[in-house]
């Protein structure tokens, strides 16, 4: 059957759990052209008679007055040249690292127990261990929903290939479908989706340990 293929990928997501599975730090960054050249791998491969349309990017973007906004932008601005990519940004809430309090408090009573002056003890603590700020996406399953329901009701794609795990995107799914296309779930690991968008995708593929390499830059390290 003739159709057109979009692809739809939570790139936290996927960078999330892809370096879980190459054992890279979270941070790596995703070579967007490989990543757009595995959504045309699988329309060739398993959707025979589909034409690619193009991927869709969702990230999120830091807030102008943020120490790391210049770099991220210069990034993006690159993402989005890349052919056959459509960026569509989020933003990124930081708040203090909630543990952050809790090791204080528990280091404070510590420092009182031995009498030992809490500031020395706080401060050879320090020397040891940093507390990143909590960094969470804001608006992007609300991108990606808004996206796959409208592109769906104006028969822009036949079927989608989704790459997330969030079950909060399980209604958009529901209601494309009702439009009539198929939602296939990509995923490097079955284990990090929700079981209700497992339930309800018509199907589910394997993003394997060579494509995830060649998605992650190539000058990315091994966790140690």
């Amino acid at each position: 059957m003739l159709g057109t293929c979009a692809g739809f990928v939570d790139v936290g997501y996927l960078r999330n759990t892809g370096s879980v599975k190459l054992q890279l730090a979270p941070t790596t960054n995703l070579n967007a052209a490989a990543v757009v050249s595995w959504f045309r791998g699988v329309v060739e491969s398993n959707l025979t008679g589909h034409t690619f349309l193009r991927t869709y990017w969702y990230d999120g973007a830091y807030d102008p007055s943020h120490q790391n906004y210049e770099n991220q932008r210069r990034l993006f601005s690159a993402i989005a040249r890349t052919p056959g990519v459509q960026m569509r940004l989020g933003h990124i809430a930081e708040r203090p690292n909630r543990l952050a309090s809790l090791m204080q408090r528990a280091l404070e009573g510590t420092a009182d127990d031995l009498g030992i002056p809490r500031q020395q003890l706080m401060g050879a603590f320090s020397q040891r261990w940093n507390f990143r700020p909590e960094r969470q996406q804001k608006g992007v399953d609300t991108l990606i929903a808004l996206d796959i329901v409208r592109l769906a009701s104006r028969s822009a794609y036949q079927t989608a290939v989704l790459v997330t795990g969030d079950r909060d995107l399980a209604e958009a799914v529901r209601t494309s479908q009702d439009y009539g296309t198929r939602i296939v779930i990509a995923t490097p690991d079955r284990q990090s989706v929700a079981r209700e968008i497992i339930e309800l995708a018509d199907d589910v593929i394997d993003i394997g340990v060579d494509a995830l390499q060649s998605m992650f830059q190539t000058n990315s390290r091994p966790r140690t």
